[in-house]
């Protein structure tokens, strides 16, 4: 049980990497906040793990909205340990003067934003608790960008450099800040990350790029995100893990 006793928030929880990490983190003994904008698809996800999970609809784009999150991790589990920013939003790839304003303000709401709303709200909860774990799920777009998702490419290279400013200024705290960047996956927004439609034709030209051969997987972001997590990485703040099967090299 490597998180027992930990009380850990995952946003965009309801699917995809942050429902993986969800089940993940409450398999190794954490009780779970489940975060995301679609509620429904949040109590699903709390009602398979159980009585160590409980659902909230959030927009972590809103300020008391994610402070309402902070609050029932407090309320519901008595305080928080671990807060893991993984909702996420893309445009379609497609060139970048294409680009709504409307799509480009979302995107950075909701990937760039979004982690200075958590940031504000859940370290007072962590410096209660002696120290605490941010995990940002940033993106290899961030060090390896892709033409046709340049906007998107921008705000994870904007949540890395977050990820290490806060881990230097946050380390006095006892409170670690990392990312991980998966490379594209099988996850609800693959068909917006390619531009086309999801077959194995199209796949191929993304699989090409990764050394390893396929796409990650929800289980691989999860399995990073433990690791952070854990308080065996007590030594391990700053970084941006490529969980990208080689996409980076």
């Amino acid at each position: 049980m490597r998180l027992k006793d930990k009380v850990a928030v995952v946003t965009g929880a309801a699917s995809g990497f942050g429902e993986a990490i969800a089940h993940t983190f409450a398999a190794h003994g954490a009780k779970v906040i489940i975060a995301d904008l679609n509620g429904e698809g949040a109590s699903r996800v709390a009602e398979n793990i159980g009585s160590t999970a409980h659902a909230l609809k959030v927009d972590v784009t809103k300020k008391d909205d994610v402070l309402a999150m902070m609050e029932a991790a407090e309320s519901t589990f008595g305080g928080l340990d671990i807060q893991v920013n993984n909702a996420g939003y893309t445009h379609k790839n497609q060139p970048a003067l294409e680009v709504t304003e409307e799509d480009f303000d979302r995107i950075y709401a909701v990937n760039v934003k979004a982690i200075y709303l958590a940031t504000l709200a859940c370290v007072p909860l962590m410096k209660k608790r002696g120290g605490g774990v941010i995990i940002n799920t940033a993106s290899t777009a961030a060090l390896r960008p892709r033409p046709g998702l340049t906007w998107y490419n921008g705000s994870k290279g904007a949540a890395v450099i977050l990820t290490k400013s806060l881990a230097a200024e946050l380390a006095p705290l006892n409170i670690r800040v990392n990312a991980i960047n998966p490379v594209i996956g099988e996850t609800g927004m693959l068909k917006q990350f390619m531009g086309v439609e999801d077959t194995q034709q199209n796949r191929e030209k993304f699989l090409a790029t990764i050394p390893l051969g396929r796409m990650s997987k929800p289980s691989d972001i999860a399995n990073a995100a433990l690791f952070f997590a854990d308080p065996a990485s007590e030594f391990i703040t700053g970084v941006a893990l490529e969980v990208d099967g080689g996409r980076c090299v």
